[in-house]
């Protein structure tokens, strides 16, 4: 699985980063992915991230 965070879209509220930590990092008020690609025992938490983005910045392919 991959993540990806649109930079336009992000508005920074680190929720991303708070449910998963391994994957997504604040970096200069918007989230980034820090792991690429996402490892297996972390799929989970990062689908549950991009459900509960308030914008929809992120997307999982």
């Amino acid at each position: 699985m991959k993540a990806f965070v649109d930079q336009d879209i992000c508005i920074g509220c680190g929720q991303c980063e708070m449910i998963c930590p391994a994957v997504f990092k604040l970096n200069d008020g918007k989230s980034t992915v820090i792991q690429k690609p996402v490892a297996s025992e972390n799929e989970a938490s990062v689908t549950e991230a991009a459900g509960s983005c308030p914008v929809s910045a992120i997307s999982l392919t």
